[in-house]
């Protein structure tokens, strides 16, 4: 999951109840409330997803409880090596994330910096994401 789709995911849960109207928020409540995929992460992600929201002043509570769900539902993929995939350098561990954990799908709202003849994992968007993700079984 891109940082772009995470940012623009939690900027759509303004309170309660939870009824984001974008296709960021849409996706994240989905993956709360299903749990039909499997949230491939590394250390590198994190760091990064925890970069850019301080960045943006986040309040650091809610830093820490995304952080903390993701490690408790998702699944860490390890990473042996570094490959530059991307034209972004910054988005690289993302992509080595993806390639080294076997995911089926990523997940951005920038698909430019992701190429698809470079990734096994499919790169989609958001509001792609629905249809497409609920057809795979592996879950990831």
């Amino acid at each position: 999951m891109d940082t772009s789709v995470v940012i623009a995911g939690a900027a759509a849960f303004p309170g309660r109840p939870l009824k984001p109207d974008t296709p960021s928020g849409k996706f994240l409540l989905d993956w709360l409330e299903s749990g039909h995929f499997t949230w491939l992460y590394s250390e590198e992600v994190l760091a990064e997803y925890k970069e850019v929201m301080s960045r943006l002043g986040v309040r650091s509570r809610a830093i820490g409880s995304l952080i903390n769900l993701l490690r408790e539902t998702g699944e860490l993929v390890h990473i042996s090596s570094s490959v530059d995939f991307s034209p972004d350098p910054t988005d690289n561990p993302l992509c080595n994330c993806a390639e080294q954990g076997g995911a089926d799908f990523l997940v951005t709202l920038n698909q430019a910096d992701f190429p698809q003849h470079r990734l096994r994992a499919k790169v989609i968007g958001p509001a792609d994401s629905f249809a497409q993700t609920r057809r795979r079984k592996s879950g990831k």
